[in-house]
């Protein structure tokens, strides 16, 4: 328990009692020193103004005589506080206009609170940095989609899809969950032109028109098992397995990391790192395994292996010798 924390706790137990309260119990529920009781007394009267008073042979107390005294906006810890600030800042890097517009009155009460000396935090924003790697801006339909999300409605997309070469489709989608994945938003919808779950790049989603017709639904269940079974964002249910080869050297990441929620791992005598993987489609699998260009075996199944080969090639043959 930090300093900050004691003197919430502190305040809670002499708010809540009538009689003073002896210097060794609040020690013992501070979980604190002589030295460190008279710390937080002192914060607590002189710095946060508290009508805290100590009875000769007694202890300590509230005077009750004098007004109701409070901590106003100290009713968060530390811990709570730059949890709060580290989401305002994910906020942000999102780009969710919408949600940061919401909760700029709490963005703005977390800041003054984290400010306040009291809570011992004033430099952590300047402290805290996100990073964000191949973001792409969420684009002009991102508050129609999380309204339709919240509201339970049916929605009208006009879709270009990357893999379709920017074709341009128009379709009704009812709005099941938005997924932030390595920093882009997607958003998990079943399409009633497909009849089937989708999950479409909310930033490629050109125009978003809310219907009154409320969503269809689904399950957590029928969710996970369509678009989370395969590995990557656009999974679809898992029809193979990967099985990889990770060197010694790149197995030092690999094994702290986690591919997919039902993968399966062993180690190699020799310090090397075999993961099974599910997946359905092979691109985005294919993409992360050129990263361990080296340093990673596809041992089965042989489609996969020959497409990682057939990768390699093609790179090579791209920077040969002129």
């Amino acid at each position: 328990m930090n300093f900050f924390d004691r003197v919430l706790q502190l305040h809670g137990i002499l708010r809540d009692r009538r009689l003073p309260v002896p210097r060794e119990e609040l020690q013992t529920r501070l979980e604190c020193s002589r030295a460190t009781l008279y710390r937080l007394v002192e914060k607590l009267r002189d710095e946060l103004g508290a009508p805290l008073r100590y009875e000769k042979g007694r202890g300590y107390c509230y005077d009750r005589e004098a007004p109701q005294f409070d901590l106003p906006g100290l009713w968060f810890t530390a811990e709570e506080l730059t949890a709060l600030l580290t989401f305002e800042q994910l906020l942000e890097s999102a780009g969710a206009g919408m949600v940061n517009e919401a909760l700029a009155p709490l963005r703005d009460k977390v800041r003054a609170l984290l400010g306040n000396p009291a809570a011992g935090l004033p430099d952590w924003s300047r402290r805290l940095r996100i990073l964000s790697q191949a973001a792409r801006p969420a684009g002009p339909c991102f508050a129609t989609l999380a309204s339709a999300l919240a509201r339970r409605l049916q929605v009208t997309i006009v879709y270009r899809a990357r893999s379709d070469g920017d074709t341009e489709t128009r379709r009704t989608v009812s709005p099941q969950r938005l997924t932030r994945y390595r920093d882009n938003w997607y958003l998990d919808a079943w399409c009633h032109w497909r009849q089937g779950l989708r999950s479409f790049s909310v930033d490629r989603v050109a125009n978003a028109e809310l219907l009154p017709e409320a969503a269809r639904e689904c399950s957590d269940a029928e969710l996970d098992a369509e678009l989370a079974a395969g590995y990557g964002i656009f999974a679809g249910a898992a029809v193979a397995e990967a099985v990889l080869r990770f060197s010694a050297d790149a197995a030092r990441w690999v094994s702290a990391e986690q591919w997919h929620p039902r993968q399966r791992s062993a180690w190699d005598a020799d310090g090397g790192y075999r993961l099974w993987l599910p997946y359905s489609q092979p691109d985005e699998l294919l993409r992360d395994l050129l990263r361990f260009a080296g340093e990673v075996e596809v041992l089965a199944p042989p489609a996969l292996r020959a497409a990682v080969r057939a990768a390699h090639a093609r790179g090579a043959a791209q920077h040969a010798p002129d």
